[in-house]
């Protein structure tokens, strides 16, 4: 293991993943530190994108020659060769030692999924990585755990100390392994080298179609101005045409799109749907989201000083950091996040739903005694609506805010936790 290498998440995950299935497929956004992190495990590695190494060439004429070598064997941006995918399903097929053979890491979906004709059921098995959350970047004391709040132990200690303006730098830097050791003024370049690489090269490259970098701009800025937001793509469309003028079509604002998820750019929330005591609508629609906060802000040309002189901006997107964590924690614990909102404007910012119907609720607030209140009343108001005969009540209601000193429980029960306490 690498002598300065930052502990993630996903660490365990992954050994679990190798000691279960035969091939772990990494995914995430590129710099996240998929591939650092696959290293730690590998017994040895192939680099697809090594223009040195002729590996791709290699791939069409002899893939089972790639997957040579000490197994755990990592194959690094497989997308780029998707017919390793069925080499490496064979192989594990007829090896005498079936589990832990191959890692694959890739920063996109394949562009020709064509050239994969199995599934890879019962071989392979999935873990996404995102940029780094405020515990793996040590920017969090981790004196709470997200998996003990679902074994009933209340939240009790401090918080990383951080300010007003030390959280917004660490909101327009993001969770990018690389910016951490950085002097502030480059690491918060970092989000906009991203999105530069994103408008002119990796959306095009994703699938091969040529994609216009002005549009790709302007549908991030939509992006970023929806966050949290449940709205519809034609929406978007139309915030797009009325900001800035566009010929292009809505079809082409959903391939658009697409090619961005592809890329793990965005990370849309499903909706929850649970039980609840009177029939009331639940709206469906996706929130909209984007994996680290960072890509938002740049998106938009803002900076710290611009989030401190706009609380309600910063609000906003400090909910998505708080997503973004909380889908790494949840993700270690076999938990899902989700967002409740019904017909009467009654929602939950945040649902973590595990697989054995064990569920939190959480409300996300900058701070300030008035948000708190009023986040804590949210919670506390779908809780009674929920039809504990036909599901479990559930286990914790947490108010996650940006700033404190320390994790508390209120009188009503809710949990007041910094989001720099938290950890999984």
């Amino acid at each position: 293991m690498m002598a300065n290498y930052k502990k993630r998440v996903a660490d365990e995950m992954l050994q679990e993943r190798l000691e279960s299935s035969g091939v772990v497929v990494i995914q995430g956004p590129k710099w996240c530190g998929k591939t650092t992190t696959a290293v730690q495990a590998a017994k040895s590695v192939v680099y697809m994108d090594d223009p040195q190494k002729d590996a791709l060439k290699m791939a069409e004429l002899s893939p089972r020659r790639l997957l040579s070598g000490n197994a755990p064997r990592l194959i690094d941006e497989w997308q780029l060769a998707p017919q390793l995918w069925d080499a490496a399903r064979f192989e594990v097929d007829h090896r005498p030692e079936s589990l832990g053979q191959f890692i694959f890491t890739g920063s996109a979906v394949p562009p020709d999924p064509q050239k994969i004709h199995h599934t890879g059921t019962g071989r392979f098995s999935w873990l996404t990585m995102r940029p780094m959350s405020l515990w793996e970047s040590g920017e969090s004391s981790g004196s709470v755990s997200l998996k003990a709040l679902f074994d009933d132990v209340k939240p009790d200690g401090d918080a990383e100390t951080l300010t007003l303006e030390s959280l917004a730098f660490i909101l327009c830097r993001g969770g990018w392994p690389a910016a951490l050791s950085m002097k502030p003024k480059a690491a918060l370049q970092q989000a906009f080298h991203y999105i530069d690489a994103v408008t002119h090269s990796d959306i095009s490259r994703v699938d091969g179609i040529k994609r216009d970098a002005g549009f790709v701009q302007k549908l991030l800025r939509s992006y970023a101005r929806h966050q949290g937001g449940q709205v519809p793509i034609s929406t978007i469309y139309a915030d797009i045409c009325t900001h800035e003028g566009q010929s292009l079509t809505e079809v082409t604002l959903s391939g658009y799109i697409q090619a961005l998820k592809k890329i793990f750019l965005i990370e849309d929330m499903p909706a929850w749907n649970p039980n609840l005591r009177s029939k009331s609508a639940i709206r469906t629609s996706d929130t909209r989201y984007f994996v680290d906060p960072s890509i938002a802000v740049s998106a938009m040309g803002l900076g710290p000083d611009d989030l401190i002189n706009d609380l309600n901006t910063f609000g906003l997107w400090f909910e998505t950091m708080a997503v973004r964590d909380l889908r790494v924690y949840s993700d270690a614990i076999g938990g899902t996040v989700y967002h409740f909102r019904d017909r009467n404007g009654l929602e939950c910012d945040a649902v973590i739903h595990l697989r054995n119907g064990s569920y939190g609720l959480v409300e996300i607030k900058l701070g300030g005694e008035k948000l708190i209140e009023e986040g804590c009343k949210n919670l506390n108001t779908l809780a009674r609506k929920i039809d504990t005969d036909k599901m479990k009540p559930p286990s914790f209601r947490m108010l996650l805010t940006a700033l404190g000193q320390y994790a508390y429980t209120r009188n009503d029960g809710v949990y007041v936790v910094p989001i720099s306490a938290l950890k999984v």
